[in-house]
């Protein structure tokens, strides 16, 4: 199936004057599905399968081991004993996905460098200083062998989405890749197995055939395997990283894309002296190239559309012009999110920068909703920089009490503390504070408790309200001045003996 991206690629290319062969041939599709899709105008079917078959998992492998993996007799066998209804190449392509069969070519530990024989892809974790901070952070390098080019990023976290991306940004960029990618043992990308009994997860496997190759892994505790990237990250630790400042993850990457792929590329590689750059361009006929357009990798969220309009995703709100409260689906790709609500786009936003959370947005050129999001977080910094304000024991009490509390009930107990600090005298709060401190008490009811006990016992003697004695000079009360007397015998409590 064809994602609407990709659609919307091949009409544009239509529309600009490209004929269905020829965008076929650069987008490695069928002429058929081509014209299909320029009759559609780039949009998405709208009909739905609904004769779609499914052949139990086990069952096809037990029918494959016990036919000796001849694909006919499997066929006859479906048919004839179990009758399932199922074309010849659709049971062909259920066995690939499976991998059943496949035997993969022994590996030796050297392999010569070849032009366009293969790649290399490793992470490894630095603590960096970014801003003020010391930072963790994932390096990902992925690295041509014949020619030494490479391409570096760096990740707070690193996971399949973010490999995903990773290596989408690179081969997009080189627009080249090789057949092979040797990478360790990692389940970012593998099943099961190890080494030359690999198996790759399916989803990732898949995701290589778009762009032209094939993960493969090396055994364990062979990593000089990819030799070729370690020597990468000795590099990194040795001529990018010292004396670099990095104010955020935006400024670190940019400068570790001009030194990968501007710096580097254009210097001579000690010993043989071999300029990439140079290298890279007697390499590229050997490469494959990448099909002209491959739709970015993203992630596919669910989402309910709250009673104000937002919807959430990795930690922000976005939201949803209109009054519909739609149930949507929220499409997160590396630098923005599409959502889309029965296969029409209704809006679409840039990711916020690295590090901004539990923010709204709006769609651009339109102004900001009055409303907050359903579930948005509250934040307490305001709240407990006036408790810390008040005195020094409501300090050193704050720092006690937050070291025990975490996530929600640290919020929570911030601001029934400040209501609290709302309702009761400056000097009693502190004096009450300074009790439970003493006690190592954390609960705000019985901080009031304790209120409660000092001015029972005496201990603390109500202070008199300031009065500004300046409000007889307020119009207000000259005017009232002139009105006449307020009775209040109203009031007047009489003597029970009277």
């Amino acid at each position: 199936m064809i994602d609407s991206d990709k659609r919307q690629a091949i009409y544009s290319l239509y529309k600009e004057g490209m004929g269905a062969r020829e965008i076929s041939r650069r987008m490695n599709i069928a002429v058929n599905t081509a014209s299909a899709i320029i009759k559609q105008e780039g949009r998405m079917p709208e009909g739905v399968r609904e004769d779609k078959i499914s052949i139990n998992e086990p069952l096809l492998r037990e029918l494959y081991n016990e036919c000796n993996g001849w694909a006919q007799r499997i066929h006859e066998m479906l048919t004839e004993e179990y009758k399932i209804e199922i074309g010849y190449s659709t049971l062909t392509r259920m066995i690939r996905e499976l991998e059943l069969g496949n035997k993969k070519k022994q590996r030796c530990d050297h392999v010569p460098d070849q032009p366009g024989e293969e790649m290399q892809h490793d992470t490894t974790v630095y603590k960096l200083k970014i801003g003020d901070a010391w930072t963790r952070v994932v390096a990902s390098v992925i690295y041509l062998r014949y020619s030494k080019i490479r391409y570096l990023k760096f990740y707070r976290s690193f996971n399949r989405f973010h490999m995903k991306c990773f290596l989408h940004e690179a081969l997009m960029f080189w627009e080249y890749t090789a057949p092979v990618c040797i990478i360790d043992n990692t389940n970012l990308a593998r099943l099961s197995g190890s080494g030359v009994n690999a198996v790759m997860a399916p989803e990732m496997e898949q995701f290589a055939r778009k762009y032209g190759f094939a993960f493969k892994c090396h055994e364990i505790k062979h990593a000089n395997r990819k030799a070729g990237n370690e020597r990468s990250f000795y590099t990194v630790e040795t001529n990018f990283i010292p004396g670099r400042r990095f104010e955020n993850m935006a400024d670190l990457n940019a400068q570790a894309m001009n030194w990968a792929t501007v710096r580097m590329p254009v210097r001579p590689v000690s010993k043989t002296g071999l300029i990439p750059a140079a290298a890279f361009d007697y390499e590229r006929p050997y490469l494959q190239k990448v099909p002209l357009f491959v739709t970015p990798p993203y992630l596919v969220h669910e989402r309910c559309t709250d009673q104000y309009g937002y919807v959430s995703c990795d930690g922000n709100f976005y939201w949803i012009p209109g009054t519909s409260r739609h149930v949507v689906k929220v499409l997160q790709y590396s630098d923005r999110i599409k959502i889309y609500h029965r296969k029409e786009l209704l809006c679409e936003y840039d990711l916020p920068p690295d590090g901004v959370k539990n923010e709204k947005f709006a769609p651009k050129g339109q102004p900001q909703s009055r409303y907050q999001p359903n579930n948005r977080k509250r934040a307490t910094a305001e709240e407990e920089k006036k408790l810390r304000a008040i005195s020094p024991e409501t300090n050193a009490y704050l720092d006690f009490a937050l070291t025990l509390k975490t996530g929600k009930q640290r919020h929570g107990f911030v601001r029934r503390l400040y209501g609290l600090s709302q309702k009761l005298d400056p000097a009693l709060l502190i004096q009450s504070v300074h009790r439970a401190l003493t006690y190592r008490i954390t609960d705000i009811t019985t901080i009031e408790r304790i209120a409660v006990l000092l001015m029972q016992t005496g201990v603390y003697e109500m202070q008199p309200a300031d009065v500004d004695a300046e409000y007889k000079n307020r119009k207000a009360y000259c005017d009232g001045r002139f009105t006449d007397a307020v009775d209040l015998s109203v009031y007047k409590i009489e003597d029970d003996n009277e």
